[in-house]
């Protein structure tokens, strides 16, 4: 097997498109598919790929299911076939005209590639964005395809999921059923950047999204690029790399996405076009957004989204579904489904498959638009208590907001007087996980849930843990850490675990052969901000040494039960790594071009009178 073969495969299950095993030549059997250039508004050529049933007739039509895809749509060739098609082997065997294009500028479509195409005003014809593209094939495929019924859907996962957002601006009267799934909603919260913290962890990946192609391509043109690792160690490849600035002299000084976002700190205008929440508005049709609470990539994204069209658009058919799943995880079945080394139950993705995606696009595709489709609006997976909540909204209306208060290594429920204080190294980072060879991974995913007891007890660590629960607790929504600090630098990050501390003898249902399961520390949620950014996310601003200073920041969403028996926990430090790159803890203007001469170590407090604000569900 080639590498570029290889790769494609890694990208394909990365990114959440791999799917079951398919029947063998069902595709090529029940479709023929055909392969030519759309032309768009401003004449640029998008590459399209169109599989169409054998049976499709006058009497007999078909609607639409579109993806549209940076990663490919390979296999090129009106003879070579996927071996499968769609997003699930329910809706394959039920039969759509199914539809696969690549976006401008990557494989076969013209153009030049932009990471989260801004959207633009439209002024004149060479004013186009992703939701004016979206627009022009739909157009097309409507005219020129016979026999379809008038009706179009898209979905996508991942980066194809931010297309399928964007998408859901088209307006056009065809599309009826939008499914963005893991999409990214905005950089500074998605993928590369947390609170604009830099996530070090996805940088092997910058070749896939930061060298463009000069001709048209049915392979990887930047396969080369790719960093390939040498030791099972994968630490040792982020130690010997230097600081963030070494990495990109080194290895990215000629990738245009990795200059960009060295270059921008911020979030500039060059941030804020790429952000699609603000252009969200008058979404008129069903739109069902789905993500993995152990999404390592885009948990935001999903989250963001759907709340967002459920405050801009009243007339859209809004619904959310959040699984036990890691990126893109829905996308195929595993059995017995872990998280890491988590069990979460059985045949998860299929139950997903058979009775959500594939109601969601057979209603609204082949049935009738006007009528809801009766999904839940929020069919959520409770991680702790291993099964399917449905919820009428979202967050739940009926959750109370509850406050943990940090004080001396336990949460109360009251603010006290006093500190606890942490020393914070950046030189000798805290470590974002104990398992080497994960850090060799394309992307991070296992951290998402993995076991943290190897952070408890270091001098750069702070812990605070409740007693043992005497009854079940259910946390359902946001959560806000609400941190008062003072550091002896002018500047520090705040990365936040909440964690699930299983008993001491504890016995899963399903377990992985040598995990310790007894006093297990299950990572829940966490995320990590800059104290930078405290006031404003546009422009930096250095703390003052030694004087107390509210930073108060979003962790995403949870829908977890904490068990009678266990423990809940937080962790706090300042350092992640390598998941994320370090902060030099001297203020600069742009931290990003941090040189080890800049790296300050400092005293770090946390006051008692600091939270963590949660909703609790009674």
């Amino acid at each position: 097997m080639n590498i570029r073969y290889s790769f494609l495969l890694l990208l394909l299950f990365i990114f959440g498109n791999a799917q079951t095993q398919p029947q063998e030549n069902f595709v090529k059997d029940n479709f023929t598919k055909q392969e030519f250039y759309i032309p768009m508004r401003d004449g640029t050529k998008l590459f399209t790929a169109v599989y169409i049933p054998k049976d499709i007739s006058n009497k007999n039509k078909y609607p639409f299911l579109m993806q549209r895809t940076c990663y490919s749509i390979a296999p090129y060739g009106e003879n070579e076939y996927r071996r499968s098609l769609g997003p699930n082997k329910y809706l394959m065997n039920d039969k759509y005209i199914f539809v696969y294009q690549d976006v401008r500028g990557r494989y076969m479509s013209e153009g030049t590639f932009t990471n989260m195409t801004p959207q633009v005003e439209r002024k004149t014809k060479k004013d186009v964005d992703e939701s004016t593209d979206t627009y022009d094939t739909i157009e097309y495929l409507i005219k020129n395809i016979k026999h379809n019924n008038g009706k179009i859907g898209q979905y996508g996962t991942s980066y194809p999921g931010f297309y399928t957002a964007v998408g859901t601006l088209a307006q056009h009267p065809a599309l009826v059923a939008s499914s963005p799934q893991a999409p990214i909603s905005d950089f500074w919260n998605d993928d590369f950047l947390h609170n604009g913290r830099f996530m070090l962890g996805y940088f092997k990946t910058f070749p896939v999204f930061g060298v463009q192609k000069t001709k048209p391509e049915n392979k990887s043109w930047y396969s080369n690029s790719m960093i390939k690792s040498t030791s099972e160690d994968g630490l040792k490849f982020y130690r010997d790399m230097g600081t963030l600035k070494d990495g990109y002299k080194k290895y990215y000084k000629d990738n245009f996405f990795m200059t960009e976002i060295m270059n921008h700190p911020n979030y500039d205008e060059f941030w804020q076009k790429r952000g699609i929440l603000p252009h969200l508005k008058n979404i008129n049709h069903a739109v069902m957004t789905v993500g993995g609470w152990f999404d390592a990539e885009d948990l935001s994204g999903p989250l963001n989204i759907y709340k967002t069209i459920e405050k801009t658009s009243p007339k859209a058919k809004n619904t959310i579904v959040m699984g036990p799943f890691s990126h893109g995880g829905w996308g195929r079945e595993e059995g017995k489904h872990f998280h890491n080394q988590i069990y979460f139950g059985d045949s998860i993705a299929t139950y997903y498959q058979k009775n959500i995606e594939t109601k969601f696009f057979n209603h609204y595709l082949k049935g009738n638009t006007k009528q809801d489709a009766g999904l839940p609006e929020a069919l959520m997976y409770d991680t702790g208590a291993k099964q399917w909540r449905e919820f009428a909204t979202y967050p739940p209306k009926e959750a109370q907001k509850v406050n943990f208060y940090l004080a001396n290594g336990t949460l109360k429920n009251s603010a006290g007087q006093g500190s606890s204080e942490y020393y914070s190294d950046p030189n000798h980072p805290v470590l974002s996980s104990d398992n080497l060879k994960d850090f060799n991974g394309f992307t991070p995913r296992n951290y998402m849930s993995e076991d943290q007891r190897f952070a408890v007890g270091r001098p750069d660590v702070l812990t605070f843990t409740t007693d043992i629960l005497t009854e079940d607790m259910t946390f359902a929504g946001e959560i806000l850490s609400k941190l008062n600090i003072a550091s002896t630098s002018t500047d520090a990050d705040f990365a936040v675990k909440l964690i699930d501390v299983y008993p001491e003898d504890f016995k899963p249902a399903e377990k992985k052969d040598g995990v310790i399961y007894g006093n297990y520390h299950q990572m829940v949620r966490s995320e990590i901000m800059p104290a930078r950014f405290r006031n404003s996310r546009e422009k930096g601003e250095a703390l003052v040494a030694n004087q107390k200073t509210a930073v108060n920041f979003r962790l995403q969403d949870v829908v977890h039960t904490f068990k009678k028996g266990h423990k809940i926990q937080i962790q706090i430090s300042s350092t992640w790594f390598p998941l994320f790159a370090v902060n030099p803890q001297k203020f600069m203007e742009n931290p990003n071009f941090a040189t080890k001469e800049d790296y300050t170590k400092a005293f770090i407090k946390v006051f008692e009178d600091s939270s963590i604000e949660v909703e609790v569900l009674k």
